[in-house]
């Protein structure tokens, strides 16, 4: 979509604007001025926006990661607790961490809030099964399990937040007017656009895949440059040894 706009702003550049060109030579040295300042300008903006983009996405690898070690450490610390409630505190982390997993696939919007309540749901029974004790036992031990369960729930939030945060509309809007202005102005100078139109086509080419590289980095659950799970699954599969032998004989076969 976005090439068809910028190939159209090209060839409207050099179709209907190109008539208010002149020959003169001033008039020619101010143009290459313009272009260069423009281009220079939308160089500029595409690469502090990828920079962006890229900066979030490295955000949201580092806060998967660090989700994983917070609900691995806690498992580690539910052995602190007396039998039984360790026992159920580790079948509610083992739930929670599958919910986790599922919460960077592909999903749509009624199964992502779906998924969501599920959360919520585990996390205050993973919390009433710590706080009867914690109540009881006040000591540095159960500190360690208490802390330990609100870096599990304190990174949950850190993740969503992350996600949620995007690009600008705002931002794409003028960014992508900088872009159209850009590609006037390439439409307007061109001297054989007609006899060179696929060579003017690669312009906005490039600018369209700058665009959607830039979208596809800026989205975490969409795109082919996605958010994978890498660190969730390794400790899923250390939490249950039974589905990373299950996992190797399928590689296997």
């Amino acid at each position: 979509m976005s090439f068809l706009i910028f190939a159209f702003s090209v060839w409207f550049g050099n179709a209907a604007l190109s008539r208010y060109r002149t020959k003169d030579t001033e008039t020619s040295e101010d143009l290459g001025i313009i272009q260069t300042a423009t281009l220079t300008l939308l160089a500029l903006i595409i690469g502090f926006t990828f920079s962006m983009a890229i900066d979030r996405h490295d955000q949201r690898e580092t806060l998967e990661e660090a989700e994983a070690n917070a609900i691995g450490t806690e498992y580690l610390r539910a052995d602190l607790l007396p039998n039984t409630s360790a026992t159920a505190t580790k079948t509610l982390l083992n739930e929670y961490l599958d919910q986790r997993i599922i919460f960077y696939s592909r999903q749509s919007n009624a199964d992502l809030r779906e998924e969501g309540l599920k959360s919520d749901k585990t996390k205050q029974a993973l919390w009433n099964e710590v706080l009867p004790i914690a109540r009881v036992n006040q000591s540095n031990t159960m500190a360690l399990v208490v802390s330990g369960m609100n870096d599990v729930f304190n990174a949950q939030g850190y993740v969503q937040a992350s996600w949620w945060a995007r690009i600008p509309a705002t931002a794409w809007v003028l960014m992508a007017a900088i872009a159209i202005c850009a590609n006037l102005i390439v439409g307007f100078g061109a001297r054989n656009f007609k006899k060179n139109i696929v060579l003017f086509m690669i312009f906005p080419f490039v600018i369209a895949i700058s665009f959607f590289l830039i979208a596809d980095i800026d989205s975490p659950r969409g795109g082919v440059i996605r958010i994978e799970p890498r660190n969730l699954l390794e400790l899923k599969n250390s939490l249950n040894p039974q589905n990373e032998a299950k996992a190797s004989s399928m590689g296997t076969n």
